[in-house]
């Protein structure tokens, strides 16, 4: 029996030396990589974001083992399960990290048209552009335009289920919302025209409820405010870390899912 076990434990050994020996970028996963810049750039890629359903095992494994970031991906194959052997609790917390910001996602924000004449909306990674308003700083969202349609014609849905946790106005974010997913992440939509209802903080929500309208609301202390820039809905994701209260990630191929994930609605 110990003969046995000596020779399983040899063969497990130059397993795992083979496996870190061609995947370097194993070493990096530690306690705090859903803290680092790659992390947060959640690089998805067209053949991730193009999936019916997201594996959660398959991202979390792809992404450590090509630097977190899929987008040159050629195929999703991966090797089942030995990340999280070597390094399970590593592992399990990224894991739970990208859940947090994949997991709940249902719909599109902005549903299609059912009227053909309606200007479709657009979108580009802007996440880490400069913004200059109260200071320089990183723009920490996702901006989708619909500056073709006048403040207040976009009707603006929740991407997920949870519960409203920030409701009003916000100099920098105009009128905004704030809702918590099951999974922990932190969905904010910016820049409303106005709500669909009254909301308040505690309010239960559901994927593909109405939230209110796009609009250009924002950059100014006076509430109201509007025609500071062009309309469009601001969408940021955060996350609260070991160290971060609000840690943004970027929204973007989370969005480039959703496309094909759309509520159809006339407008």
């Amino acid at each position: 029996m110990i003969i046995l076990f000596l020779i399983l434990l040899a063969v497990f050994q130059v397993t795992m030396v083979d496996y870190l020996s061609n995947n370097p970028n194993f070493y990096q996963l530690d306690a705090y990589t859903w803290e680092s810049d790659e992390f947060r750039a959640i690089e998805l890629g067209e053949l991730v974001a193009k999936q019916k359903n997201l594996d959660l095992d398959m991202i979390t494994t792809l992404m450590v083992e090509n630097n977190y970031d899929l987008t040159g991906l050629e195929t999703l194959d991966y090797k089942t399960g030995r990340v999280e052997q070597i390094k399970p609790v590593e592992y399990k917390k990224l894991k739970n990290s990208y859940n947090a910001v994949l997991g709940d996602l249902k719909y599109f924000p902005i549903p299609a048209s059912e009227n053909p004449e309606t200007k479709e909306v657009t979108f580009d990674n802007g996440w880490g552009d400069l913004r200059t308003y109260g200071g320089e700083r990183q723009h920490e969202g996702c901006d989708i335009m619909g500056d073709q349609m006048e403040r207040g014609f976009y009707p603006v849905v929740s991407m997920t289920d949870g519960v409203v946790e920030k409701v009003g106005w916000l100099e920098k974010g105009g009128w905004r919302l704030g809702i918590r997913g099951p999974s922990g992440g932190y969905f904010y939509y910016a820049h409303l025209y106005k709500y669909s209802g009254q909301w308040e903080e505690g309010d239960k929500i559901q994927a593909g409820d109405l939230l209110g309208y796009m609009g250009d609301s924002g950059y100014s202390t006076v509430e109201g405010t509007t025609g500071n820039f062009p309309v469009h809905l601001h969408v940021g994701i955060y996350l609260q870390t070991d160290h971060f209260e609000e840690m943004s990630v970027n929204p973007y191929w989370p969005l480039k899912y959703l496309e094909n994930k759309r509520l159809k609605a006339v407008y």
